[in-house]
Parts: C-alpha cells; structure tokens; sequence
C-alpha cells in the first residue's frame, strides 16, 4: 500500500521543527508520503516572530509527494490542533502518522509505522502503532502490544480513531465503574488516571491520556517496538512543560523493526517492563492522592498533556 499521510504540528519552535522534517526526509518512504503540517496561531505578540518564521520554513518544505499547509489564525492550543488536524487528515484518508515538532525520528520509524498500519489494518482489536519505547530496563520483545494508546510518532486508522473520546468525565467515570483504574495506571506505578483527574478539573488540556483512555476503555491496543524509533528533543526549555530530565531520552534504533506476526494480545512481559520502568523512574516522585502540579513530575506530565510555549 501507499504510505499513509504524515501529519506534523508546529506552533512557535522553527529550528526543531526543521531538525523533525530533515530526518523524516531520511526515513524510505517519505518522498511517497502526503505531508500535512499544521500552524497554530501565536498566543501573544511575543511570539508571532516565532510563529512567522515557522510557517516560512514551512512552506518552503521539499521532499515528500506533496504538501498540504494549513494557518490557524487564532491560537487552538496543542489539544484542539491535533484532534482537529487529525480528523482533518483522516477525513480524506483511512490513515494517518502523527508527529509533533520535537519528535526526532530514527530513518527506520515511517517503515515500520507504515508496515504495521498494513499488517493491522483489518484487526479492529489494534489502535495504533507507537515509534517510542520508554528507556525499559533489560531486553524487550521485538515488538509487542500493550493496552490503551500513545502519543510521541504514531500512526493509527479512521476506524480506530472513531473511538476517540473527549469528555475527560465520562472516561474517567467509566474507568472506576468498572474497577479499571489500579490496571490503567500500571498496578499504580503510572499516574495516567491522576492526569485524566487533573483534565477533568481544568488543570491540564490534554488529548493524549483521553485517546490512552479511549482506547483502553475499548480493550484496544498498540504496537510497540522493543527499541525506539523516536527520540523527543524538546526537553530544552523550549515548551511549557519542556522541565523534565533525561528519565525518558533514549537512543534511537540504528537498524530496522520488522514488524512480524505476533499474538494480538497485550504483553505480559511488555507490561511488566513498563510497570519497573515507571516503578524506578516516576512513582517514588509523585503522590497520587495530589494534582500532578509539582515541578518533580513534569517528565509525565509533558508526555499526557502536550508541551507548548
């Protein structure tokens, strides 16, 4: 098949956005991919230099089968441009791969993005496929499928997509009726739940943890890599929740993913290695009877909410 359309999101960042779009340029398959990017308006006067010099770089954009730029005149915010670019997108396209402005890619990640949106384009009970692997500690499977969904180099379907939901209330209401919350938060070592909480109370805006509870809700999965295909470099001070240390940086894989067939059941080793991870590295630092608004757990927060100055 015709690899699926890219669609990247800028807002205010032109350096990263051009490091972003120079290794996509790498991956085979690129010049065979629809690009779509999607501007976001600048909030203030502050950044509108920012924000002109993106969408500069942006059209001047060579090397993929054709481009599709879309300016948003007011400020959307990251929840809002992504959700609607996304709909955007697979309003023309039963597909879709998903990167923001500070998701580095390794020169393998569209080939296996797209050798998985093949392979599992028919099996209702896959989400999606992830290019990012969390630093786990010990070998992984060389592909696996965890429950729910992620958001850093991603591609999914209309079919799964249309599962997407936004009332944060509703998921998280639905999550405790049905006693799920100690799995969704990985036997408590994860604060997905606590950051669906903090949406629901105006705390945060985030599209990531309601497509992860959607999904989750629906018994879906995603397809992991055992090493990461994607690496995020916006940890520079560059967004609002860019404070976070080194916990998630990782190395992206130097040789091709294959995707091979494997059971379409969510990984007990797979989970076991996410749950240690997040076991060492995140829940010795946070208090899930708290909102998640200390400076300590910024690392999290940045992935589930969206990092934008």
């Amino acid at each position: 098949m015709q690899p699926a359309p890219i669609a990247i999101f800028a807002y205010n960042r032109p350096d990263h956005l051009r490091r972003v779009v120079e290794a996509l340029k790498r991956n085979d398959g690129a010049a065979q991919s629809p690009l779509y990017v999607f501007c976001d308006g600048a909030k203030s006067r502050a950044q509108a230099d920012a924000v002109a010099a993106v969408r500069q770089y942006v059209r001047s954009i060579t090397g993929f089968a054709r481009l599709t730029v879309t300016e948003h005149d007011l400020n959307l915010g990251l929840a809002t441009s992504i959700i609607s670019g996304i709909n955007r997108v697979l309003g023309d396209h039963d597909r879709v791969v998903v990167v923001e402005d500070d998701i580095l890619t390794s020169p393998f990640f569209l080939r296996f993005i797209n050798a998985g949106l093949d392979t599992y384009d028919r099996v209702p009970e896959v989400a999606s496929i992830h290019g990012y692997c969390y630093p786990i500690a010990g070998p992984a499977p060389a592909t696996f499928f965890m429950r729910g969904a992620d958001c850093w180099g991603w591609g999914t379907w209309r079919r799964a997509w249309q599962h997407f939901e936004s009332d944060g209330a509703k998921l998280l209401a639905e999550l405790e009726a049905r006693q799920l919350i100690s799995d969704f938060d990985l036997d408590g070592t994860a604060p997905h739940s606590a950051i669906l909480r903090d949406f629901v109370a105006g705390r945060n805006n985030s599209w990531a943890v309601r497509w992860h509870a959607s999904t989750f809700l629906e018994g879906m999965l995603t397809l992991y890599p055992g090493v990461s295909l994607v690496r995020n470099i916006g940890a520079d001070g560059s967004g609002t929740h860019s404070g976070w240390h080194s916990t998630y940086d990782v190395k992206l894989a130097e040789h091709p993913v294959a995707v091979d067939p494997i059971p379409v059941v969510a990984s007990a080793e797979g989970r076991a290695l996410f749950a240690d991870f997040f076991r060492a590295s995140v829940a010795p630092k946070w208090d899930p009877l708290k909102p998640l608004t200390d400076a300590y757990h910024d690392a999290r927060r940045k992935i589930f909410r969206g990092h934008r100055a």
